[in-house]
């Protein structure tokens, strides 16, 4: 089998009605544009039926489905995805982000000067359709600055579940990274730029979801505690592969003075 160009990873928990319609556009769209490619689900234990839904649609090669055996959180589902992809370029798409594929060749054009392109409802020519209601977005945007703040990660939409990854530098953050929940963003795009890799944000097509599975009041302090470990931990990793490279032992790009 060829090996793919871009591997599409798509966490799902509880989307069955949904999955198979996402995988079946995702797969349309990359066979349209004629590159090789593969898509990976990656299913968190769900309690319905979206482990069956998307492997009715897989054929086991360039679209397979994999299994958590217990709820192991997001940020596990899309680091083992990411870290079982083939291709050279790593798209991190949520399972509802179809609408989201028609920004994919600008992401594509810019990747050759980047290292990970991150999808955003913020940034310059995004183009949001349904939005959530105007005081959940002015909490959501608070928290957001809050982690940009905690781990001094300047993208301005951290959570945006459309990444576009170089393999080289996907493996080297996920490989590093350990924050499991939904917070996992922030953490994995920090290691990114601690390690010297570049970063590109551009906005994209974006439909919000109906409704959230958060409560932001219940998840605030254990998701700062969680913050504040991962900038120690981004710090230490980015001080070893610092040393590592300075020994001839790292072949990664790291900057001469990471960010703090």
């Amino acid at each position: 089998m060829t090996e793919p160009r871009i591997s599409v990873v798509i966490p799902a928990y509880n989307e069955e009605a949904g999955i198979a319609g996402t995988v079946t556009d995702v797969r349309a769209w990359l066979e349209e544009h004629g590159e090789p490619f593969e898509v990976i689900v990656v299913d968190n234990a769900s309690e319905d039926r979206t482990f069956e839904e998307a492997d009715h649609v897989a054929d086991g090669a360039r679209v397979r489905v994999l299994r958590n055996e217990r709820n192991r959180g997001k940020g596990y589902s899309v680091r083992r995805g990411m870290l079982e992809a083939r291709g050279a370029l790593r798209l991190h798409c949520d399972a509802d982000c179809a609408p989201s594929l028609a920004s994919l060749p600008k992401m594509l054009e810019l990747i050759e000067g980047a290292d990970v392109v991150v999808g955003s409802r913020l940034a310059e020519g995004a183009q949001v359709g349904r939005r959530q209601p105007l005081l959940r977005r002015m909490v959501g945007r608070s928290f957001v600055d809050l982690c940009r703040l905690v781990l001094r990660e300047p993208t301005h939409d951290l959570y945006c579940g459309f990444k576009l990854w170089r393999a080289p530098a996907a493996v080297a953050a996920y490989s590093r990274t350990h924050l499991d929940d939904w917070v996992f963003d922030a953490e994995t795009l920090a290691m990114a730029r601690a390690l010297g890799y570049r970063l590109r944000e551009t906005g994209i097509v974006w439909n919000d979801r109906a409704g959230s599975r958060l409560s932001m009041p219940r998840v605030l302090l254990p998701v700062v505690r969680d913050l504040l470990a991962a900038r120690r931990h981004v710090r230490r990793e980015a001080a070893a592969a610092r040393a590592a490279a300075g020994s001839g032992g790292a072949a990664e790009p790291l900057p001469a003075d990471p960010a703090p």
